[in-house]
């Protein structure tokens, strides 16, 4: 096993050996046989039609129904009309696809069985058989060589999902229609040893109506030329589908082809001695064989691609000379062979896995310490790098709030907005660390105007707005996904839903989602914590302010899953309600709150947010 697994060679000879194993079982047990009749059918339907000059149908079709009002089955004498006028015609054979093994009225019955004695040569079409080959049609088989004419079965082969690709010399006994045709019309005498087991090949020439076909009332009525069917094998038969004599065909698709037109096909392919046939077996096995070994040889280059474009390219070939060979009468099997170059090339994957195998062991060995290194020195980066942002955030509150705790407020409601507007648990924590650098534009806010006891001016004013655009200018260009995100809510978490707001004035969707996120949470935390200049908001009163600015300040849909998630944190961020406020005193707290100039000079500017 170890001189194995360190022989490339040794080991394709043992993938090719296997591959050719494999091939040799599908055959033999017929696992495959539906896969290779759907290649046929292909080949089939690839070819173009043909269509043929010494067969032609006559159908007993929709249009014989409607035209002459009569039902199913007609009387006699209508089928010894058509008998008498393809005889006058010059038809070469004439080939009744309907049974006639019942006695109806003596006069109809007489009437048909003179015209097949006066047109020579009839094969009339039955699937009752009885002992020996014997039938009962027109009375039995002494009437029958009495009338000069021959029975013929009608049964067909059919294969996997009902299809008809064959038919049989003889069934119980009695030949085949195609077989008493074909000797009846052109003398080609074939015998049991000509056919497989399952029959021979139809070798169709087309889809449903590629054999001429002529309206059974056209020929009553006189409509069909005498060239139409002069010389010619014509098989009359119901292709009517209420009569249900129809069925599916390698080349028909879609639409089934009616069973008169399927015996012309193989009255067809009687004629000219079977000229569609398979191999012998032994050259499926040279096939089976010479795909085994290619991918295994490939294999030893050791490098996938070159195995994997050696393998489609044998594939491809083999497939296009089986098609060259259908149109030279040959039906070469195709399943069999590419399921053993599909095992070859399986076995040679999986042979250069474990020849690889032990090296790569070696490698993994040796990078699994360094992989484990640099895990875990990328997880300490990231949580330097959470702990920075972190601690930053805080500087940032720290001249306002010694304790710090809001920007932690801030984020913790941030990360569950987020989760409850649909972000994943890693995007929703980005949001929370991102979001606690919100002010940190403030560091760029001079002590005189942040610290001011008492009411702004507008210079004062205008420094506070400042500070969104001096946040987002320190973090910006930065590569980070975190930073990038916080210059983002650094920016835009005083913008407003209907462009009121600053730096930007932009509004709607064009606010980046963290910033629309930061502004609700932001804003509710500055209600809901005491300030010098106001009690913290109860949790009804800052729902309120919330509802109310939804669709202006806020983006609605935010807003809506913020009131949502808001009863639920309220206490367990530790708020303590006092009172509810109304009236022009909540425009004045909500603009402290909001940095916004207030609507009168009662709100001093430690009440920034």
């Amino acid at each position: 096993m170890t001189r194995l697994r360190n022989s490339p060679l040794a080991w394709a000879g043992l993938v090719a050996l296997m591959a050719m194993l494999v091939g040799g079982v599908l055959s033999a047990t017929g696992v495959l046989d539906r896969a290779e009749n759907a290649t046929v059918d292909a080949r089939f339907q690839l070819r173009s039609p043909d269509v043929p000059s010494d067969v032609a149908v006559v159908a007993i079709d929709d249009i014989t129904f409607s035209r002459t009002g009569l039902q199913w089955p007609f009387p006699r004498s209508l089928h010894a009309e058509a008998v008498d006028r393809l005889a006058a015609a010059g038809a070469r054979t004439i080939v009744y696809d309907v049974q006639f093994t019942e006695a109806t009225e003596p006069e109809e019955d007489l009437a048909l069985y003179d015209a097949i004695a006066a047109a020579d040569g009839v094969v009339l079409a039955t699937s009752e058989i009885g002992a020996g080959g014997s039938t009962n049609v027109l009375g039995g088989d002494e009437n029958l060589a009495a009338a000069g004419a021959v029975a013929g079965a009608s049964n067909l082969v059919s294969d996997s999902g009902e299809v008809i690709r064959r038919f049989p010399y003889e069934v119980g006994g009695l030949r085949s229609l195609a077989v008493v045709t074909a000797e009846r019309a052109g003398g080609v005498v074939l015998s049991p040893s000509d056919f497989p087991p399952d029959g021979a090949w139809i070798d169709y020439r087309g889809p449903p109506r590629t054999v001429p076909t002529h309206s059974f009332v056209d020929l009553i009525e006189g409509r069909v030329p005498d060239a139409a069917v002069r010389d010619k094998v014509v098989v009359i038969g119901a292709t009517a589908p209420a009569l249900q004599d129809i069925h599916p065909t390698p080349t028909s698709d879609s639409t089934p082809m009616a069973g008169p037109e399927v015996q012309a096909n193989a009255i067809w392919t009687a004629l000219r001695g079977l000229p569609l046939q398979s191999p012998p077996w032994w050259v499926t096995g040279l096939a089976v064989a010479l795909l085994s070994i290619i991918p295994a040889v490939a294999g030893l280059s050791r490098r996938f691609l070159v195995l994997l474009a050696v393998t489609v390219a044998a594939a491809v070939a083999y497939v296009g000379v089986a098609w060259l060979l259908f149109g030279q009468g040959v039906v070469l099997a195709v399943a069999v062979p590419l399921a053993s170059l599909l095992v070859a090339a399986t076995g040679t994957l999986v042979g250069g896995a474990m020849v690889e195998s032990r090296l790569r062991r070696r490698q993994e060995r040796r990078s699994e310490e360094l992989a484990a290194a640099v895990r875990e020195r990328t997880a300490e980066l990231r949580e330097a790098q959470r702990e920075i942002v972190e601690r930053l955030g805080r500087a940032a509150e720290w001249r306002e709030e010694q304790t710090g705790q809001h920007v932690v407020r801030v984020g913790r409601l941030c990360e569950a907005l987020s989760l409850e507007l649909g972000l994943s648990p890693d995007e929703a924590e980005t949001v929370r660390l991102a979001s606690a650098l919100h002010d940190l534009g403030k560091i760029g806010v001079p002590d005189r105007v942040l610290l001011h006891d008492g009411p702004l001016d507008d210079d004062g004013w205008a420094i506070i707005r400042t500070h969104p655009k001096v946040g987002s200018g320190i973090l910006a260009d930065s590569k980070s996904e975190l930073v990038q995100m916080a210059e983002q809510i650094a920016r835009t978490h005083h913008e407003k839903f209907d462009g009121s707001g600053y730096p930007d004035g932009i509004s709607g969707e064009d606010i980046p989602l963290p910033g629309r996120i930061c502004a609700v949470c932001d804003v509710f935390d500055a209600l809901c914590s005491p300030r010098p200049y106001k009690d913290g908001w109860t949790l009804e009163a800052a729902m309120a302010e919330i509802q109310r600015s939804a669709g202006s300040h806020f983006d609605p849909v935010v807003a809506e899953a913020f009131l949502r998630i808001a009863p639920a944190f309220y206490a367990e961020l530790g708020y303590s309600p006092t009172e509810a406020h109304t009236g022009s005193h909540v425009a004045e707290l909500l603009a402290a709150a909001l940095d916004e100039d207030p609507p009168d000079d009662e709100v001093d500017a430690s009440g920034e947010s």
